[in-house]
Order: structure tokens, then C-alpha cells, then sequence
């Protein structure tokens, strides 16, 4: 059932004076960012550099090197995979940290050095090169390492269930015969950390659509997972998946459901005035809400047209690399990268959304701007994965233009560094505190390093 407008306006309250109208928000002047924290107040203090050329860090704070690709071995004998992304952390036995890691490897496996390894069992299309590993980190800082799901393709940012799972996504539709693959990619698969007879035989969730997937979260109460596109030409999409009446989310049930369980959605959102927006870089103050209407995707498996396709430019709401997501707040923050001339709204360099389903809005929570000098260590650009701290605020990993930073972002969207990349300019990935919140896990996606940070973690104040 469409959103009213008397049902918006009772949902957003004062918010709603943030908004607008499209043709405002597109020229509101002075829309950018807070600017970011350079020590005290929200952050942690100034970053220094590390001797070993490695991670930039506050005073008082320390990494270790978990994994490294071509290093670090499998449980098999075989080197870690390279191309570390999306991470989730689960608690095990003993003070154990199971850490189950992303492998972003897209194409034929002889096009990487360091593939996945094709695991006896655990192999979807032995073509492929991606898919993900499992990490046990013990309390001794000793680590074993071992294949959860390989013959994937360029998997991406993913996401945790509350059922102790992780569902790792393909950003990547090729179909079979495409690029050597023997499969069609494009799809959602399920990973458990602690049952490795449950990874046997991977099966596509089919329900969630085929498309580049990025990121997917599930809500625990509705049971609707939401999905993120990362394409362009046109922009990508948010997706939400309805379950079928009756069905229950748990360990392994995902794999039971039909290619065409449930129903899958995209958006159609609309500013206080009913004004449909085309494009969430419409968007340019802190604060903004629109609605949220969701539409019917044709045809989720996307036989003759991408999924994104599907739909008229007045039918759906899209937005440039829609990438991370997380739920907390009873909600999902929704990362949009950036925005330049694909976009037509405003150029940004990076949007932090909340949906929040029982209101069915979206608000734009964290918003930087166009980063003019992004070789040099201050600006930040180009968020990508995002984890919610338990010391509140959040925890994102910058992947734009040059100087790459794992930095903080408080309620009211202010930002700040917590870390610096000195050994090259490759993004952060993977961003995910242990269970405990002692530690904060990250990666280096090239050449492939997992990162364990510790620290005086403190609660940010709330402004």
C-alpha cells in the first residue's frame, strides 16, 4: 500500500522541515558535510605515523596482521586468498573470534595469483575465482584459516544474520559462457562459520535477485532483507525482499526457499511536498527525509534485461554505488559512494542513509562533499562499507581518491579519523568490531591484508 502523504508527514514530524523541495535541495547552498574531527572533541586525537609503513593510528592505539595474501596460509597448505573485502565477525568458543572474509575476485581464477582455493565440496563454478574464507582468531593471537564458499565471483561487502551466518554477495551478473564462466553469477550465498558440512553444495539464494550485488542486511522483526546495487548507466538500486507468508528465517532455511520465493522490490521516494525523486543525490542538506513506496521488480533472475533496467526513469529512485549496509537502530544505514555527471542531482563524495521500515523513510544521516585535494591526508571521500560502533556513532571504510582512512561519523554526521592507510592507496574494507567491542577488525584490500586494531575505545559524545 502507497504512503500517504497525511502518513509521511505523521512518521518524519519536524523532520520534515529539513527537507524541501527537490528543485531546493539540488541548489541549497552550503550543503556539505560537518567537516571531520582533527583530534579531540568526537575522535581519538591526531593520527601518527607508523614506522612500519604500514597503518597510522592515535597515540595508544595498535594493529596486528592477521592475514596477508601470499603470506599467510590455509588450514590446506594454500596461501590466503588476495582481494580482502567484506568482513563479519561471530563469537566462538574459548574467547575465539570467528571472522569470515570476502575475496572481491572477479573473472577466471588464472587471472590472480591467489585465487580461493576450490575446497572439495564447497565449490559453486570451478571457473570462478572468488568467494570466502573463514579466520579463527584465538585470545594467543594465533589464527587458522580455512575455505567457506569458493568458484564465486567478485564478492563483495555482504552482510551478517542474526542466525550467525553471513550472506555473501557476487558483484557480478556474468552468465554462463561469459568471461569463462561456467555458472550464472549475480547472486546471494549463505555461509555459516561454524558448521562446515553446512557450506556443502552452495546453492544461489535465487529469491534475492540477480544483479551486482554489494551489501544485504535482513530484518530480524519483518523478516524483509534489503539489498544493495552497485552499477551505473542507469544508477543502481536498493532492493527489498518480502518473504513468502509463513516463512521463518534461521540457520540453513534460506537455501529451502523457491528461485521466485517472496516478492523482490525497489523504491519509488518522494519529498514532504508528494514530488517523486529520481536520484538520492537530489539530496544535499544533513537531515533530509523522503518517503518510501517499493515497487515490484518484473523479473528478479533479470532473463533478457538487468534488473535495474526494468524500470522507467519516473518508475524508481536510484542512486551511484549504493555499497555497505548495516542494521542497528532498528533500521539500515545504506552508504551511496559518491556522485558526479551520472547522478543529476548534486556532486557529493559520499551519503550515509537510515530506513527505517516502521516509518517507511529514508533520512540522509552523514554527507561529504566534494573532496578538492584527495591526496592529502584531512578530506574524506568515497565510503564504503560501514559498521555501527558500540560505542556509539559510526565506523566507515573510505574507498576514493588517494589517502584512504577508516574514519568515525557521530549522530549528528560529524566525522573522524581513525586510521590512515601508509602503505599505498588502496581502500579499506571488511570494517566490523569483535563481539566483545575490544577490537576492530578492517582490511587493506591490495595486496590482501586482515587488520585487528585495539585501542581506548571511548563513547563519542552525542553531537
Amino acid at each position: 500500500m502507497p504512503l500517504s502523504r497525511r502518513e509521511f508527514a505523521a512518521a518524519t514530524g519536524t523532520a520534515l522541515a529539513l527537507t524541501g523541495t527537490v528543485g531546493a535541495l539540488a541548489t541549497a547552498p552550503g550543503a556539505v558535510a560537518a567537516p571531520p574531527e582533527r583530534g579531540g572533541g568526537h575522535g581519538y586525537g591526531p593520527l601518527l605515523d607508523d614506522p612500519a609503513g604500514l597503518l597510522a593510528l592515535p597515540a595508544g592505539f595498535t594493529y596486528r596482521v592477521l592475514t596477508r595474501s601470499g603470506v599467510t596460509r590455509l588450514e590446506s597448505g594454500e596461501f590466503t586468498p588476495e582481494r580482502h573485502d567484506g568482513t563479519a565477525a561471530f563469537p566462538g568458543p574459548r574467547g575465539v573470534v570467528l571472522l569470515v572474509n570476502n575475496h572481491e575476485l572477479k573473472g577466471p581464477r588464472g587471472g590472480w595469483a591467489h585465487p580461493v582455493p576450490l575446497a572439495e565440496g564447497l565449490v559453486y563454478d570451478p571457473a570462478a575465482a572468488g568467494g570466502c574464507t573463514v579466520v579463527e582468531a584465538r585470545r594467543d593471537g594465533t589464527t587458522a584459516e580455512w575455505v567457506g564458499i569458493a568458484g564465486t565471483s567478485t564478492n563483495c561487502a555482504g552482510g551478517a544474520t542474526a542466525w550467525g551466518t553471513w550472506l555473501t554477495c557476487e558483484e557480478n551478473s556474468d552468465r554462463a559462457g561469459e568471461n569463462g564462466m561456467t555458472k550464472d553469477h549475480g547472486y546471494v550465498f549463505e555461509v555459516d562459520p561454524y558448521d562446515r558440512r553446512a557450506n556443502r553444495d552452495p546453492k544461489p539464494i535465487k529469491a534475492f535477485g540477480r544483479f551486482d550485488h554489494e551489501a544485504v542486511v535482513i530484518d530480524p522483526r519483518r523478516g524483509h532483507a534489503y539489498l544493495t546495487e552497485d552499477d551505473s548507466s542507469p544508477n543502481g538500486l536498493l532492493y527489498r525482499w518480502v518473504p513468502p507468508e509463513g516463512f521463518r528465517h534461521g540457520r540453513g532455511r534460506l537455501r529451502t526457499l523457491a528461485d521466485d520465493a517472496g516478492v523482490l522490490q525497489a523504491p519509488r521516494c518522494f519529498d514532504a511536498g508528494g514530488r517523486f525523486v529520481d536520484d538520492l543525490s537530489r539530496a544535499t542538506r544533513i537531515g533530509t527525509v523522503y518517503g518510501v513506496d517499493w515497487v515490484d521488480v518484473p523479473d528478479r533472475d533479470a532473463r533478457t534485461v538487468a534488473v535495474r533496467e526494468q524500470f522507467g526513469d519516473g518508475d524508481v529512485t536510484r542512486g551511484r554505488k549504493l555499497e555497505g549496509m548495516w542494521w542497528a537502530d532498528g533500521g539500515a544505514y545504506v552508504v551511496s559512494s559518491y556522485a558526479r555527471e551520472e547522478s543529476p542531482g548534486a556532486p557529493h563524495d559520499g551519503q550515509v542513509w537510515f530506513y527505517d521500515p516502521k516509518r517507511r523513510t529514508l533520512t540522509l544521516k552523514v554527507l561529504l562533499g566534494v573532496n578538492a585535494a584527495p591526496d592529502e591526508d584531512g578530506a574524506l571521500d568515497g565510503p564504503d562499507n560501514i559498521t555501527v560502533s558500540p560505542y556509539g556513532g559510526l565506523v566507515i571504510a573510505e574507498d576514493g581518491e588517494g589517502v584512504q582512512h577508516l574514519f568515525g561519523a557521530t549522530d549528528s554526521g560529524r566525522t573522524y579519523p581513525i586510521a590512515r592507510n601508509d602503505l599505498n592507496d588502496s581502500e579499506f574494507a571488511g570494517v566490523v568490531f569483535s563481539p566483545d567491542g575490544r577490537t576492530l577488525y578492517a582490511n587493506i584490500q591490495k595486496p590482501g591484508l586482515l587488520l585487528a586494531v585495539t585501542g581506548p575505545w571511548h563513547r563519542a559524545p552525542r553531537r
